[in-house]
């Protein structure tokens, strides 16, 4: 069976950090792309950040903009997990930080989604 499972989540003050940790099971998470998307109350899902998306190149990373800087994204074959370093958070950060899991399969794309970790920046 399939499955994306976040964690590391929770509440911190601004300026502080977290590790979100993204782990699959039922599929090896190296043959897909992987990116972090968040979504705040009442405001549409948006990108944060992805790796192995770039040109399908594995390991190659992308951070949204504004976010350059502050988070880090890596992943441990070993673990299955990918994670999401945040660092120097900001009460505009709070959101549900969502995994997803992607690759293209002949004419198809399979992937996942997972259900989710809250982050929550106090000022």
């Amino acid at each position: 069976e399939v499955h994306l499972v976040e964690s590391g989540g929770g509440l911190v003050q601004a300026g502080g950090s977290l590790r979100l940790s993204c782990k699959a099971s039922g599929f090896t998470l190296d043959d897909y792309a992987i990116g972090w998307f968040r979504q705040a109350p009442g405001k549409e899902r948006e990108g944060v950040s992805c790796i192995g998306c770039k040109d399908g190149v594995k390991g190659s990373t992308y951070y949204a903009d504004s976010l350059k800087g502050r988070f880090i994204i890596s992943s441990d074959s070993a673990k299955n997990t990918v994670f999401l370093q945040m660092n120097n958070l900001k009460p505009e950060d709070t959101a549900d930080y969502i995994c997803h899991a992607g690759r293209i399969a002949g004419d198809a794309v399979v992937d996942y989604w997972g259900k989710g970790t809250p982050v929550t920046v106090s000022s």
